[in-house]
């Protein structure tokens, strides 16, 4: 089953990546998509995000505090969302808490990085695949001896920046583009 692993910005892109290379370890017929690794070069970015936001049935949001509004992430989540019944978009809520989020992510049921709740996501997927789905005791094994690996990629992350931290800085005095415009 495809899933496509949506971001934007620094964070959100390593939370994807570390995503990216996790879920096939757990449920093996996951195929992830993450623009940033799967594009190839010479290709028609564009054109080869709309076929995958066509074949996915499944997608993560990789939401943190920087990117909450950005416009991919709420065009994606729409494209996702495209038939109400065959599709599932589950946002991922790193370094945000769920009464931070508002606008169209709001409407989809979220995941926090915790335990319990990455569990509840692995099932949805893995009932998601179908008829390539593993039976829950071997999920439920798998979760648990992969577990500590993705736990321990996403605390490194914890410690990056987002561009709005980065940006704010006194450090940073370069004028804007739109000033020097």
């Amino acid at each position: 089953m495809k899933v496509f692993i949506s971001w934007s910005g620094n964070k959100s892109h390593h939370v994807a990546l570390v995503f990216r290379d996790w879920l096939p370890s757990v449920i093996q017929s996951i195929k992830p998509y993450v623009s940033s690794e799967d594009i190839d070069k010479g290709a028609r970015w564009s054109t080869d995000i709309a076929t995958e936001l066509e074949n996915s049935t499944f997608g993560i949001l990789c939401v943190t505090k920087d990117n909450i509004n950005a416009p991919w992430l709420s065009f994606e989540a729409g494209a996702l969302s495209k038939t109400m019944d065959k599709s599932f978009v589950s946002p991922f809520l790193f370094d945000i808490k769920r009464s931070e989020v508002d606008g169209p992510i709001l409407q989809f049921q979220s995941t926090i990085f915790q335990k319990e709740d990455i569990h509840k996501l692995l099932k949805s997927l893995n009932k998601a695949c179908g008829e390539a789905s593993i039976p829950e005791a071997m999920l439920n094994k798998a979760f648990e001896v992969w577990y500590p690996t993705l736990e321990e990629e996403l605390n490194k992350i914890k410690g990056i920046q987002d561009e709005t931290e980065a940006t704010d800085s006194p450090k940073d005095l370069s004028p804007a583009y739109s000033e020097i415009l």
